[in-house]
């Protein structure tokens, strides 16, 4: 056959198909007065991007676009920078369209009902100018709520205390477990964080699956019913955010759950990264982290994650946030695991906003103490970006956090601090001050002093926090329980620092000083007292 006939005859394939395939169509435009629908005079917006998950399409000079619908798909409007979006009747931002033609399965959670629509209009508020300004962003890891009465500890630990103060964040991230496996529990969760009235997006985590799903694609069906989509992308002027699934649902073996990406998540990422500007902050939102949870255990499918790194090397300011590990580190991605970019990649693997899943002693309000398994109070941390792809983080311990621990040690927001109360004067000085810094990293700088002396450096141990296991024992000799759930056992700690107290000064009360260089929030300091004591054999 000649080149010119095949030509032709392709050219009529691709057009059968295409017309065998009907094209849905919307229109993204300017909602100028915010009141989430299409006005007269509200202009159509050019060169704005809907994708299905895979395809990503741009609308014309009249704010027009057309899509394939691909069944049992969440469609969604990137939010470009400059723009903001209407809310949901239940405050979550309104940008997203599930496209469900069939029934599908029947799940205890309801999954994914059949819609309406393929396609949709999309509204978009004109934001003033940000000029110079930072990006304040609130980032909770799993609220992992278990009951109604867990949702009314994330209330009032968490979002209470926000919303006295005023939240003054432009966005909310939620990295996954956002309840503990009753997906019945959202819209009460919803209605609490709404309260805050940031723009909030949500990561699903493996407790976040629909575990009746008979495979990995079905599985986040009701989380997609109340959140859109798993996998999607959000602009804003100092930073994009690509907030993904990163739980690969195995129903059968156990662990029921591997960290990794799908086909079509990689897809969407290649299409959205090829355009997407090196200069500014990219920030990946997900569950699951990226390193492994211990030596020579997968617990994120390597394969997924060199490729993963392979799409992210041209971008020279990358953070990556995730959770699930109800404990907090900081990890820099090299060589050793797969990173081939310029400068290590920085993974904040973020504290539980639940702690120890709401375990604990209640305080005299009846919140539980939930210190971490790391001896890190539980609460949000707060991600704020500046210009030329600069970034903050700081840790917030919630109100309740830690109070039962206080009882052998000193803590602030920053650290905490246990040392012995009393020591023979003259004995062998191996007994110490322990400061645990909730953000330390392994090149974080942590200082002693003894009466306003000289500073000398503390040494950084993998240990298990020791105010913790003093609550474990206690925990142990109770005759009854403490609370409804003991504290968490204690396990070695990421930010743990030692030194051992002099035993050869005077008798007496003696001042102990810490302080700890943050990489972000600079010097933070913390103090406590130990008295020696002379003894006779």
């Amino acid at each position: 056959m000649r080149p010119i006939a095949s030509a032709a005859l392709l050219s009529a394939l691709f057009a059968t198909a295409a017309s065998a395939t009907p094209q849905c169509e919307g229109t993204v435009y300017a909602d100028r007065n915010g009141n989430g629908r299409r006005d007269a005079g509200d202009a159509g917006l050019a060169g704005q991007r809907v994708s299905d998950g895979e395809i990503i399409v741009v609308t014309d000079a009249l704010g027009r676009y057309r899509l394939t619908p691909r069944e049992g798909s969440s469609q969604f409007l990137i939010k470009p920078a400059g723009y903001r979006l209407p809310a949901r009747g239940n405050g979550l931002p309104d940008y997203w369209l599930n496209v469900r033609e069939n029934e599908g399965p029947a799940l205890k959670y309801g999954g994914m009902p059949r819609s309406e629509a393929t396609c949709r209009d999309y509204g978009l508020i004109p934001q003033r100018a940000q000029g110079g300004e930072d990006l304040d962003v609130l980032v909770f890891a799993d609220p992992q709520t278990k009951s109604a009465v867990d949702v009314g500890y994330y209330e009032r630990a968490i979002v209470e205390p926000l919303a006295r103060e005023g939240a003054a964040a432009r966005l909310g991230l939620s990295l996954g477990d956002i309840t503990h496996d009753d997906l019945s529990l959202y819209p009460r969760l919803n209605a609490a964080t709404a309260r805050l009235g940031v723009p909030w997006l949500h990561a699903p985590g493996n407790h976040d699956l629909d575990f009746d799903a008979a495979r990995d694609e079905d599985s986040l069906l009701s989380f997609r019913h109340v959140y859109g989509p798993d996998t999607y992308a959000w602009e804003e002027p100092q930073a994009n955010f690509v907030v993904f699934d990163d739980v690969v649902y195995r129903p059968g073996p156990k662990p029921d759950y591997i960290g990794g990406l799908r086909e079509d998540q990689f897809v969407f990422l290649e299409r959205y990264l090829a355009d997407a500007p090196k200069q500014r902050l990219l920030v990946l939102a997900m569950h699951i982290p990226l390193f492994d949870a211990a030596p020579g255990r997968e617990s994120f499918r390597r394969a997924d994650r060199e490729r993963l790194f392979a799409l992210l090397r041209p971008f020279p300011h990358v953070l990556v946030l995730s959770g699930h590990s109800h404990a907090q580190r900081h990890v820099f991605h090299a060589a050793a695991s797969g990173w081939q970019g310029a400068a290590p990649l920085h993974e904040y693997n973020v504290g539980a906003a639940c702690g120890a899943f709401w375990s604990g002693v209640r305080d005299a309000q009846g919140l539980p103490d939930s210190t971490m398994s790391d001896g890190t109070p539980n609460g949000y941390a707060r991600l704020r970006i500046g210009a030329d792809a600069r970034y903050a983080l700081s840790w917030h311990p919630a109100p309740s956090a830690g109070r039962a621990l206080d009882a052998d040690s000193v803590a602030n927001a920053h650290l905490r601090l246990y040392a012995p109360k009393t020591l023979r004067r003259g004995s062998y000085p191996i007994r110490g001050v322990y400061a645990n810094a909730f953000m330390g990293r392994e090149d974080s700088r942590v200082e002693l002093r003894i009466d306003g002396g000289e500073w000398t450096p503390m040494r950084r141990v993998e240990q298990p926090d020791p105010a913790l296991l003093a609550e474990n024992a206690r925990d142990d000799g109770a005759e009854r329980l403490r609370g409804y759930d003991r504290a968490a056992i204690a396990m070695p700690s990421a930010h743990l620092w030692n030194a051992a107290l002099p035993t050869d000064l005077a008798a007496g009360e003696h001042a102990i000083e810490v302080r700890v260089f943050d990489a972000w929030q600079g010097e933070q300091r913390l103090s406590t007292r130990y008295r020696l004591i002379e003894a006779a054999p």
